[in-house]
């Protein structure tokens, strides 16, 4: 299927060279015009439904604290805690050298269940002492949110990443009560921020 696509797309611009630089019949240039065209969105078409562009999600940061070092332990530095936060944000923080757990967002609206924060990682992305994540809310605007860390076991990861793609494959983010959060995560750090607009239908 691909090599027929880039096929059309060389006999394509060979087709619309050669209408272009033909002079002797006005009908063949045309013919040739038209076949190139016809080959041309075949081409681009078939290569777009193949090679889709990358979807970039949009964020906004907040606040940021001044970080004192050294780190001695996990913590976010941004949002801080009483921000009024946009509907997507970019949930920052610092962790120890030594620190080797990984490292997750979860939010807790007012129906008090948990939701874990993730992005194409799953974890929290975590490089040189610091550590991010894509984090998304969807309640009302004025709503207060705690944003807790928990640093996790490999058996707790796991179980966040599923229970996202349940979620995501049911297209129903039901949250977590606090009994069904797994033994192996630890409450690390919490902060609480306030939703700036409505971000109910966002996502």
């Amino acid at each position: 299927m691909q090599s027929s696509i880039i096929i059309s797309i060389i006999v394509g611009t060979i087709c619309l060279l050669m209408a272009i630089l033909y002079k002797k019949n006005a009908s063949i240039r045309i013919a040739l015009g038209i076949a190139a065209m016809v080959l041309l969105f075949y081409g681009g078409f078939g290569y777009g439904s193949m090679n889709p562009l990358a979807y970039v999600e949009m964020f906004d940061t907040g606040n940021k604290l001044q970080v004192e070092y050294p780190v001695e332990q996990v913590q976010v530095i941004s949002p801080v805690d009483g921000d009024e936060v946009k509907c997507r944000i970019l949930t920052m923080g610092v962790y120890p050298e030594t620190h080797d757990k990984d490292i997750w967002v979860l939010l807790r609206p007012s129906d008090e269940k948990f939701y874990p924060q993730s992005d194409y990682t799953n974890t929290s992305y975590k490089e040189k002492g610091n550590w991010q994540v894509v984090t998304r809310f969807g309640g009302d605007q004025g709503e207060t949110y705690e944003l807790f860390v928990y640093e996790t076991d490999a058996i707790a990861s796991q179980y966040f990443s599923e229970t996202i793609a349940k979620w995501k494959a049911a297209d129903d983010y039901i949250g977590l009560e606090m009994e069904e959060l797994p033994a192996g995560a630890s409450e690390i750090d919490r902060i609480k921020v306030t939703l700036e607009a409505n971000c109910r239908g966002v996502h």
